[in-house]
């Protein structure tokens, strides 16, 4: 994954301490599934933290997986279309899109964009493909830990 200018969208977003996120890509299966549990469990109490696709599925096996070997349940989750949030209230927008085009949000929210590669069309095997996932998992995690890290 390579380092880039997500370092300073991330300090921004932090600076900015939106109240909601919101993680856009297009199935709502995998990489926004993925950020939406790790936010939540890294964002102070209050902020709301949701996901969507402009093409909705269901959460990837794979995702929850990833997730439930670093403590975060997902099981939960359902896929949800964009159309489906209201642009009211949301702050901040991230789009996960790396290879496909992303779902469009209205809205006045800060737009940021973590083109990101999607893990369930890589690899061969299943055992490629989680290793794919958790990859998107500690970059998403490593990303997110930006954004939400206190003053000390």
């Amino acid at each position: 994954m390579k380092i880039g200018a997500w370092q300073s969208e991330a300090e921004e977003l932090r600076k900015l301490a939106p109240r909601h996120i919101l993680f856009l890509c297009v199935a709502n299966s995998a990489r926004s599934q993925m950020a939406e549990g790790i936010a939540r469990s890294l964002a102070p109490a209050g902020v709301t933290v949701s996901s969507a696709g402009s093409q909705p599925s269901r959460v990837n096996p794979l995702a929850i997986r990833a997730l439930d070997e670093i403590g975060i349940d997902i099981r939960s989750h359902k896929s949800k279309s964009v159309d489906s949030i209201s642009p009211l209230g949301v702050d901040a927008v991230i789009t996960l899109c790396a290879e496909e085009v992303c779902p469009v949000f209205l809205g006045k929210a800060r737009r940021i964009h973590w083109g990101l590669p999607d893990p369930a069309s890589a690899g061969n095997s299943e055992a490629e493909q989680l290793q794919s996932f958790r990859d998107v998992r500690d970059e998403l995690r490593r990303r997110l830990t930006v954004v939400f890290k206190t003053e000390r």
